[in-house]
């Protein structure tokens, strides 16, 4: 059996707030329509995860948390991690790696670079994850263990500016 991954990058996060740090950014007006939006086409197209593991930046928890909602994902099918925040491709292949083999399809929320790198590099195909973009891979075995460079095929690759 296969897995289905899904990388999604944070909506477009607000820089106007000057006083916060990068991790505390909030989403901004777009973001805020975008997020709900994009959340709601995927649980349309009849899309679903077992688990969302997602960066705990405000920007990424609240694009996740849009998912969470759309698709009735529990509180024990979701959960943060810190290291998704500015991670490279071998740190994101690391956390990918080690998820729970129960899991069939599991949605990543991050941030780029390193998820526009981790496409490439599991499928050997350069897409641009702009902000609310979701990429779907196949990872063609039954352990998340084995998922590794090239070994990933792209199923569809979404974005928020395809439909305005």
């Amino acid at each position: 059996m296969s897995k289905k991954l899904y990388l999604v990058r944070h909506a477009k996060s607000d820089w106007s707030h000057t006083g916060l740090s990068d991790f505390d950014r909030p989403l901004n007006e777009r973001g805020l329509r975008n997020a709900p939006f994009m959340a709601e086409h995927f649980a349309g197209a009849g899309k679903t995860v077992d688990f969302i593991l997602t960066s705990p930046a405000n920007r990424a928890i609240t694009t996740a948390g849009y998912f969470k909602r759309q698709l009735g994902i529990s509180d024990n099918q979701w959960d943060t991690e810190r290291k998704i925040y500015e991670a490279d491709t071998a740190r994101l292949l690391g956390i990918i790696n080690r998820l729970d083999n129960k899991h069939n399809a599991v949605m990543l929320v991050g941030h780029n670079p390193g998820l526009s790198s981790m496409v490439q590099m599991l499928t050997g195909e350069w897409v641009v994850m702009s902000t609310c973009s979701i990429a779907e891979i196949e990872i063609p075995f039954d352990s998340w263990s084995l998922a590794s460079e090239g070994t990933g095929k792209l199923l569809s690759f979404d974005f928020p500016k395809r439909y305005v």
